[in-house]
């Protein structure tokens, strides 16, 4: 037997014996993560140093696969003709209960795990949104669960998703597509954040794409009538995209940058690149929006001369959440609780205040549960796209000092430090015992499935991603 093994099933027995005489047997779940959040913590850690964007987490798959391999689940990797994609399951029949991971990290945020702005190497890549501490989270989660069954002697089905390139990229859109969550009977998720509370809301649906403008090249100076300016295109679509913001409804978002714009001011450049977001919470406006902005690229090659081309790489739905597990999982997170600082963690925060700029936060926020959300969230996220597919419950802990932003280098330096593990921890332990209390009550997933087949009357998912192939280089 091999070490990971043997560890695996001392662990299970470990766990027998502290179930053996409690009135309530989850209340093991909890020293036994408590007992291991060290470990986990050093798993996010490695994948924070790693910091690998979307479709190219080779090293994050990799880590992921081989703990859960070690954990005693059978390990699927490369699905849905994604390389750094993966399903890990243990367990046989029913229900099957699914953990969703993501690791990918974002362009330009790389941080050291201090309360000032210094980046380990300057334009490189940094886990800003928390994707190390989501990935670990949910494999913490996962396996305490199964461990938790194993000790029970109770038969079901966990999974872990390492879902890739949630940061534009749809990963999970693709996995859905390839049938990978067909026989889900339920999803447990969570997403780092300022704050500890379930969602019950909705977020922004979101689709993206990369337009690229073909001209022809000449000397700017010498013979600029001979050349067909890509740039000059770009521009032109950029200025009525801008005109369109006074004419689409009030709740989108347009937002873009220039990815490639020539080479030298003396060449008219032959070659432009946009690459563009647009959100809103319902697909079927953004759809109509999204037809609008293809237009404007045309209409703006039509009239520099130009060609133009354009490629979807994401496209995700707004979120579809689930009340019936919502409840479940807010009463297994006031059971948890929140986060406590160290008095270095508040030494820490008070530094990190100082170089935010938001409203000032209600003193240890991070302590608090919050009621379960409502509303549209302003993100987006390609977890909607399963939620369209299966019941899902989301949860968000406070992993930042609140008040910082996702997408930030204050929220990549919180992730490097106890403060982020921390939040780690608290959602681990709401997942698990999610989960826990799912297995223990059949009634929950009946009630989740009926009012998820309610919401979702007379409606049929389909994506725009449909016939596409994942965009693997679209960080390249």
């Amino acid at each position: 037997m091999s070490t990971s093994s043997t560890l695996s099933t001392l662990s299970t027995l470990t766990l027998a014996v502290a179930l053996s005489g409690q009135a309530s047997p989850t209340e093991s779940i909890l020293p036994w993560l408590d007992a291991r959040a060290e470990t986990y913590g050093k798993i996010a850690h490695q994948i924070w140093e790693f910091a690998e964007v979307g479709y190219q987490e080779q090293k994050s798959s990799a880590l992921l696969q081989q703990h859960l391999r070690e954990a005693g689940f059978t390990v699927d990797s490369g699905v849905a003709e994604i390389p750094t994609a993966f399903v890990a399951t243990w367990g046989s029949g029913k229900p099957v209960i699914a953990f969703i991971g993501e690791f990918d990290a974002l362009p330009g945020l790389s941080q050291q795990a201090l309360p000032e702005r210094k980046p380990i190497v300057a334009g490189a890549p940094g886990h800003g949104c928390g994707h190390h501490l989501l990935g670990t989270g949910s494999l913490a989660a996962a396996v305490a669960t199964k461990e938790w069954l194993a000790a029970n002697r109770r038969s079901a089905t966990i999974r872990y998703y390492g879902t890739p390139a949630e940061e534009g990229g749809s990963g999970k859109v693709y996995m859905v597509r390839a049938g990978l969550f067909k026989d889900v009977d339920a999803v447990i998720a969570w997403h780092p954040g300022d704050n500890n509370g379930v969602d019950g809301g909705s977020t922004l649906a979101n689709i993206t794409g990369k337009f690229r403008f073909h001209g022809v090249s000449a000397h700017a100076a010498g013979a600029p009538e001979r050349g067909r300016s890509a740039l000059d295109a770009l521009e032109a679509m950029t200025f009525m995209v801008n005109l369109m913001r006074e004419h689409v409804p009030q709740e989108t978002r347009l937002h873009y940058i220039i990815t490639r714009g020539g080479g030298a001011p003396n060449v008219v450049p032959d070659f432009a690149e946009l690459y563009l977001y647009a959100r809103h919470p319902d697909m079927r406006i953004l759809d109509a929006i999204w037809d609008r902005l293809v237009k404007a690229g045309e209409g703006a090659a039509l009239g520099t001369g130009t060609r133009m081309e354009y490629e979807i790489t994401g496209a995700v739905h707004n979120l579809l959440t689930n009340a019936a597990l919502g409840r479940v999982m807010h009463e297994q997170l006031t059971r948890v609780g929140g986060v406590r600082y160290s008095s270095q963690e508040e030494a820490f925060a008070a530094d990190l205040r100082k170089s935010l700029d938001a409203v000032p936060q209600e003193r240890n926020l991070q302590e608090r549960i919050d009621p379960v959300a409502s509303g549209v969230s302003s993100a987006s996220t390609d977890l909607s796209d399963v939620s369209w597919n299966v019941p899902t419950a989301h949860l968000g802990a406070a992993t930042y000092v609140p008040g910082t932003p996702a997408h930030s280098w204050q929220a990549t330096a919180c992730g490097g430090m106890t403060i982020g593990r921390k939040g780690m921890m608290v959602a681990a332990k709401t997942m698990a015992l999610t989960a826990a209390a799912v297995l223990n009550d059949p009634q929950i997933l009946v009630a989740a499935r009926q009012e998820f087949d309610k919401k979702r009357e007379g409606f049929t998912y389909k994506t725009r991603l449909a016939d596409r192939k994942p965009a693997l280089d679209y960080r390249k």
